[in-house]
């Protein structure tokens, strides 16, 4: 959900949407029949078409779908008493969710971290906006170089300007974190459509990794590199395991080459907004089917055009050459392992939480939210690494508190390892981020061979 929503009151309804007329009395439904502008939150049916969110209209992203964990993820400070603020349309029987929120490593942690950073104080500082408004100049500014002529050496510090804004920018804006104010975020989250992206994907399919991180089913980043690489260690005789996955600890930085490509040339998503690694998963269980999605798509797509005159368009019809491909290429490639390789990282690494859930179907019985981020999740580096990658090294404590400015984390850091040791939760440190790539490495070769499912002849394992 989207910033401040302890704030909602019931307003006028969002203008530009038509949806169905929202019901008077309460109904029985099941998650397969909510409607587009309904939400669904611990059982309870909402409608979010009545009252204009405080946090900005992205709340509508999760039109149609359970958001009881997104929202909850989103919202640290909230209680029960925040929802009556809602209207209430109907409810889920027999409805029940894989995680809780209420655990003492959940109290403690939320409240040491809040001493640090009170409520209202969450946002991006001084600090960040002198980098974000950095990165953001560097960036116009290559663009310009790049429209009079390209060249190999622009090719490659273009791209990686382009990372810096994916990681600097957009990511806090997008998660509501940079500002308070709604217009910020929406603006300085464009720099994902300015990158060859696009900020409606982006929340569509980060704010589910976010809420599922490694979850076996729902995570669509756990699925988004199949059928070439495999993040889920699936068992053996598996019909998504192939023989060169044997392989794939070799060829993975290849693989990660070619995200640009796989972006900007795919005009079919932004077209209609839905995100392909939900779309065609069933098993995340989310619907992107809503009118409000259907609205912004004109946006994204009219962007994705823009993205292609500056960066494709203009530098070949300037000079039409192999040699322009071959920058464009450049350009691309440099700007996808920036990024690829960092997001990467963050939760495939050996000894990583892959089925955080898994005790839930064993025994019905939920569990921690927040025990499952730390778990799934690696921090590297420090302060430094910080200003490069937007606070995207402290991917704890990010997981944690996703609606966080960046500029937070190195500060809360030191606790949030506290309360972990005290609680027993596993916090994975890699002191510098080669050490992280490594274990990275390690652990998707593992997956690749199915290591952890054979036996080990030198312990006498059969």
């Amino acid at each position: 959900m989207a910033p401040d929503a302890d704030k909602v009151r019931h307003r006028k309804p969002i203008s530009g949407i038509d949806e169905e007329p929202v019901e008077t009395h309460a109904r029985i439904s099941t998650l397969k029949g909510i409607k587009g502008n309904e939400v669904v939150i611990d059982g309870v049916i909402y409608d979010i078409h009545s009252f204009t969110h405080p946090g900005g209209d992205s709340i509508n992203v999760f039109g149609g779908n359970d958001a009881t964990t997104v929202y909850k993820m989103i919202h640290p400070y909230h209680t029960s008493k925040h929802l009556e603020k809602m209207k209430k349309v109907g409810v889920v029987p027999d409805y029940k969710c894989e995680y809780t929120f209420d655990t003492p490593f959940q109290r403690e942690i939320k409240s040491e971290v809040f001493k640090i950073v009170r409520r209202g104080r969450e946002f991006g500082t001084p600090g960040y906006f002198l980098r974000a408004f950095m990165y953001i100049a560097f960036f116009f500014y290559l663009q310009y170089q790049w429209v009079q002529q390209t060249s190999y050496t622009l090719a490659l510090i273009y791209g990686v300007s382009k990372a810096l804004i994916g990681l600097n920018v957009q990511h806090d804006a997008n998660h509501g974190a940079a500002s308070r104010k709604v217009w910020v975020n929406d603006i300085l989250g464009l720099g994902a459509d300015f990158i060859g992206g696009s900020k409606w994907l982006w929340m569509e399919k980060h704010w589910t990794h976010h809420a599922y991180t490694n979850h076996k089913e729902r995570d669509p980043d756990g699925v988004a590199a199949e059928p070439m690489i495999l993040f889920n260690d699936y068992p053996l005789g598996s019909p998504k395991r192939t023989g060169m996955h044997a392989f794939q600890g070799f060829y993975i930085v290849f693989i990660l080459a070619g995200y640009w490509a796989s972006s900007v040339f795919n005009f079919a998503e932004v077209w209609d907004l839905q995100e392909r690694g939900l779309k065609n998963n069933p098993n995340v269980g989310v619907r992107l089917d809503n009118a409000w999605i259907a609205s912004r798509a004109k946006f994204a797509f009219s962007l994705r055009v823009l993205y292609h005159l500056t960066n494709l368009v203009i530098p070949l019809y300037k000079n039409f050459s192999w040699a322009t491909v071959g920058h464009i290429n450049l350009m691309g490639i440099s700007g996808s392992l920036a990024l690829g390789l960092l997001f990467t990282l963050s939760h495939n690494f050996e000894n990583a939480d892959r089925d955080p859930t898994l005790e839930a179907r064993k025994t019905g019985e939920p569990v921690c939210w927040y025990k499952a981020q730390v778990e799934t999740s690696s921090t590297y580096g420090g302060l430094i690494s910080g200003w490069l990658t937007g606070g995207l090294n402290f991917q704890v404590e990010h997981h944690l508190f996703p609606r966080m400015s960046s500029s937070w984390y190195p500060y809360i850091a030191p606790t949030v390892r506290k309360v972990c040791a005290k609680h027993g939760v596993k916090y994975a440190y890699y002191p510098w981020v080669w050490q992280n790539m490594i274990s990275t490495l390690k652990y998707t070769h593992q997956v690749g061979n199915a290591s952890h499912w054979k036996g080990n002849p030198l312990k006498g394992d059969l």
